[in-house]
């Protein structure tokens, strides 16, 4: 083979690796960074951590907008966590403000994005710091990178109390509904946030689908016994239910002593 050739492709296949590992290992791209998102609701809240949710549609995930205040904290390693594992959290729209108000981009900030963790500097260690990513439509996880206060906002329509489609860890929280979101407040976390939210126009409909179950399956067992019990009379018309063992009983067959 040409030498040239061999070259050439060697440095195709060279170029193309080092694509592949910039994919892999993530790094998060100056434009979503900067991305716009409004985080001013959140940071009127008096909780250390606030969290948002909102649900996404049948074709597309939710997203969450949260807001950290900083305690002598100059970066957080953002992480999600399973079985085998933790993995980068990718996030967007990052926003940075000082103590005394001044607002930095996520592009301005020392943002770094390895395989198991997204890693965001921040110049001064007592400011505010917001991010945006996404979450499943009916389950939200995430570690609590800051402990204190959380203040979690459920998405519209959406509740966890109803006994196997919703849950709620860790405990010790407390609940209220303020325009039909469900909030959730704890004073102090310090472990993994693991919720799971239903729709509320979800219960009746699952309460509909198991009476009809129910009812097509009352009329399938009550067909079924009457086609049984049916069978069972034309057999014995037929005589072919005589019992045997009752004849056998009168004494000895015929030549028999």
């Amino acid at each position: 083979m040409n030498r040239r050739l061999v070259l050439a492709v060697l440095a195709v296949g060279l170029l193309v690796g080092l694509a592949g590992c910039s994919m892999f290992f993530g790094g998060i791209s100056d434009e979503d960074l900067d991305q716009e998102q409004e985080y001013d609701d959140l940071r009127d809240s008096d909780a250390d951590v606030a969290i948002d949710l909102e649900s996404g549609s049948l074709i597309s995930s939710g997203e969450f907008r949260a807001v950290y205040e900083l305690e002598d904290r100059e970066s957080l390693s953002l992480y999600r966590s399973n079985i085998y594992s933790d993995r980068a959290l990718d996030i967007h729209s990052v926003r940075y403000w000082y103590p005394n108000g001044t607002e930095v981009t996520g592009s301005e900030l020392d943002v770094d994005q390895s395989q198991t963790s997204t890693d965001v500097r921040v110049p001064d260690g007592n400011g505010t710091l917001a991010f945006s990513g996404d979450a499943d439509r009916k389950s939200f996880t995430l570690p609590a990178y800051v402990e204190g206060s959380y203040e979690v906002t459920i998405p519209e329509g959406h509740r966890t109390t109803a006994f196997l489609f919703g849950d709620v860890n860790p405990g010790g929280y407390e609940r209220e509904v303020v325009d039909d979101r469900e909030r959730l407040t704890w004073d102090e976390m310090d472990s993994t946030l693991n919720l799971q939210y239903y729709l509320t126009r979800d219960i009746p409909l699952f309460i509909g689908l198991v009476a009809v179950v129910t009812t097509v399956g009352g009329i399938g067992i009550a067909y079924y016994y009457r086609k049984v019990k049916r069978l069972r009379e034309q057999r014995e018309e037929m005589g072919l239910d005589v019992d045997i063992d009752d004849d056998s009983n009168d004494g000895p067959p015929p030549g028999m002593k």
